[in-house]
């Protein structure tokens, strides 16, 4: 072996490699435009139920892969010539940190909805389970990644079907989170981006050289490299600006959008789609008006017989085709 061979994997380890970052900030980029999203529907400022709508919902699944597949990656890179553990425990550390002040500031800005297991717990768990598999070749990884994400096809054995074991994604979720980002199927997505890094390492030294060249491309690639941060930054600053902009300008409250968000997340099932509940929701707000019990559902003054009548309108505006 001549004592130049080394120089190629040597040097993407004294410097960051821009294209990852570049697709850490598209990653990102994506996000703010969910949570953007997510915190006008939150204000009742747009008509659409962001948590409850399918396209959404598909949107922050996606943006939730990529992430994890770029974790995965992300790992292999920086440990393919062996895991230097006081940069990576210091990594694991801040991840973990953060996480745990996403779940206190959320538990106290946002109870009913606080989050106990997002992105951030997930990358911290699944940073320490990836390990054992850190020597596997991508085929391996490939098919666990596959078994991974397919698991939660198969029916989920009782004693994992326990509110104390939520994060692990076989029982059924009760009550609401902000973001619920469970080990199954998620880790899948790890594993799948470790795959993935298997493949990219033999040929690195022809995309690690890439550099961000652009004004934006630049400054994408330093949202990326500084991820942690901007991540834990953005919602503070949306919510901020929309608690602003509607003090502001004054935007009246709309009385009927929680009990349409309420009807809708209750009406919504496999077999009945959003569409479907949009309408139904819609009849049952006139048609409670109509009966002059708009106003005690509001303050929730119904009495027993009052609440069959409730219960009869959204069953009679259900069944209208």
């Amino acid at each position: 072996m001549s004592q130049a061979e080394p120089a190629p994997t040597s040097q993407p380890e004294r410097r960051r490699i821009d294209i990852v970052d570049l697709a850490r900030g598209l990653a990102l980029l994506a996000m703010f435009v969910f949570h953007f999203a997510y915190d006008l529907s939150y204000f009742g400022l747009i008509a659409v139920d962001v948590p409850a709508d399918p396209a959404w919902s598909t949107f922050a699944r996606m943006i939730a892969g990529s992430f994890l597949t770029i974790v995965g990656f992300s790992l292999v890179l920086a440990t393919r010539n062996g895991l230097k553990f006081r940069p990576y425990l210091r990594r694991l550390a801040m991840v973990a940190g953060a996480a745990a002040l996403v779940t206190l500031g959320t538990w106290f800005a946002m109870r009913q909805n606080f989050i106990f297991f997002g992105i951030l717990h997930h990358i911290a768990l699944a940073s320490v389970l990836a390990l054992p598999f850190l020597r596997l070749p991508a085929p391996a990884l490939a098919l666990l990644a596959a078994i991974v994400l397919a698991l939660p096809l198969l029916p989920a054995p009782a004693l994992l079907d326990q509110p104390w074991l939520l994060w692990l994604g076989f029982a059924h979720l009760n009550g609401s989170t902000a973001d619920f980002v469970p080990l199954v199927p998620w880790f899948g997505c790890v594993l799948m981006g470790m795959a993935l890094g298997k493949l990219a390492i033999p040929h690195i030294g022809r995309w690690s050289r890439w550099q961000a060249s652009s004004p934006l491309a630049r400054v994408v690639a330093w949202g990326g490299r500084n991820s942690l941060i901007v991540y834990l930054a953005h919602q503070p600053i949306f919510i901020g600006m929309l608690l602003l902009a509607t003090r502001l300008a004054a935007v009246p409250a709309n009385e009927e959008r929680p009990f349409l968000v309420s009807c809708q997340r209750s009406c919504v099932t496999a077999e009945t789609s959003l569409s479907v509940c949009e309408k139904t929701c819609t009849c049952a707000v006139d048609e409670l008006k109509k009966a002059g019990l708009w106003r005690k559902v509001l303050a929730n003054t119904l009495n027993n017989e009052e609440r069959v009548r409730t219960g009869a309108v959204a069953q009679a505006c259900f069944r209208r085709p």
